[in-house]
């Protein structure tokens, strides 16, 4: 068993080999000079660990022990006034609190008093512009402080996404052949009860891919099934299958063949199908107007006219959709483009007149009436308006206007066209 050996009293070889020099140094600092160097003394904490040091020092450690005690009286008057200054210093914290150094004070307040209407967002600064979204702040659904950088966002990807001419290069379909396949996916929109945005991206998929592949009229109706099954599953919460998109079409085209045709659409496209609508634009400005659901849903059937219409597939998306509302708005007398409608679209009244004016000719002028899906879509009692009315208030209404204030001097508008449906 192993055990450690206490050194003695009398042995004073390894007391004073073992002791640190700190500890030394401390030891000697604690003794008075008055006191006999070989009587006896109270060891303070941490301080000589053995007697022996007290009475048989080396001959040549007797000279430090000598000249230690001034030193040790100075450290001791040193400890004795830190204590003091301590003490006094917490005297004086517990009578005066701390003060801070006196700085040069500055004024926040400026010279010249900052008026409210400059303070304000820009979107405030003009009394007549309405913050349309500051209902909706709390409503984690609305996105209302996210909404008017979303749309601002919409507006730049329009940029993007503006079609040009592609009919020059398709030999094989043409402008009234793309009407009566527009006019087919009206029908399914309908029958499968799919949101209008997932109608307007499938019209916006099949142009964009026409514009990059030459296709044959034989592959049209494909395309276009295949546009609605893709925007389906880009908008819808629970898309049609794809069985039920070869039953609408007649079981004329195999699954290979409508899987391998989505495949072709998004790898043409670049996967980037988040494609502005006048749709979304079109919501937006009716919140702005404050319209009711009938005027929007008027304003709908005069946006959703224009699908068919090759000539307006070339429009912005943003503009078509302020178009409609203000024609909208002309027909059911409820005032002009206000500030605020201004401010959100970007589009001035001035701005809109002219495609305005071949909105109202498209509207009375009916230049495709046996494609009427659109037409018959809108006229059951659940749309709050029905075709056959909405081109009474054109022709009375809207016209006489548009002759009053848009038409240029010496090129009056005119319209043309029957004056209702059939």
């Amino acid at each position: 068993m192993l055990t450690t050996k206490q050194p003695r009293a009398g042995k004073a070889g390894p007391a004073t080999e073992n002791v640190d020099p700190e500890k030394e140094e401390s030891s000697h600092a604690k003794r008075s000079s008055s006191s006999p160097q070989g009587g006896p003394k109270k060891r303070s904490a941490f301080g000589d660990l053995t007697n022996a040091r007290k009475n048989q020092v080396v001959a040549g450690k007797k000279e430090a022990v000598k000249a230690a005690p001034p030193k040790a009286q100075k450290a001791h008057n040193a400890l004795g006034v830190a204590k003091n200054n301590e003490i006094n210093l917490k005297k004086s914290m517990k009578k005066t609190p701390p003060t801070a150094p006196a700085e040069p004070r500055v004024d926040p307040v400026p010279e010249k008093p900052v008026s409210v209407q400059e303070l304000k967002p820009p979107e405030q600064r003009v009394p007549a512009v309405e913050d349309i979204d500051k209902e909706q702040l709390g409503d984690p659904y609305a996105n209302a402080e996210y909404a008017k950088e979303i749309f601002e966002y919409m507006r730049e990807r329009e940029e993007k996404f503006l079609l040009p001419d592609y009919m020059e290069k398709q030999t094989d379909i043409s402008g009234d052949m793309r009407a009566i396949l527009v006019d087919w996916m009206v029908e399914v929109q309908e029958n499968f009860e799919l949101n209008h945005e997932t109608l307007y991206l499938a019209v916006k998929l099949v142009d964009h891919y026409l514009v990059e592949v030459v296709s044959m009229r034989e592959k049209l109706q494909l395309i276009g099934s295949t546009a609605i099954l893709i925007a389906s599953k880009f908008e819808e919460r629970c898309p049609p299958c794809v069985d039920d998109f070869l039953y609408i079409c007649d079981d004329a085209y195999k699954r290979e063949e409508l899987i391998a045709m989505e495949m072709s659409i998004l790898s043409t496209l670049k996967f980037d199908i988040n494609i502005p609508i006048p749709y979304r634009f079109l919501r937006r400005f009716a919140k702005c107007a404050r319209a009711t659901m009938e005027t929007l849903t008027l304003a709908r059937f005069l946006c959703e006219m224009t699908l068919q219409e090759y000539d307006y597939a070339r429009e912005s998306p943003s503009k078509l959709a302020a178009s409609c509302l203000l024609l909208a708005l002309t027909m059911k007398n409820l005032g002009g483009w206000t500030p605020t409608l201004e401010y959100y679209s970007g589009y001035s009244a001035q701005d809109l007149h002219p495609l305005v004016k071949r909105l109202n000719f498209l509207l009375t002028y009916q230049p495709r009436d046996k494609l009427n899906a659109v037409r018959s879509k809108y006229s059951h009692r659940n749309a709050l308006v029905s075709a056959h009315s909405s081109l009474m208030l054109s022709t009375i209404s809207t016209a006489i206007f548009l002759l009053r204030n848009w038409g240029t001097e010496g090129q009056p508008l005119e319209l043309q066209g029957p004056v209702g449906p059939g």
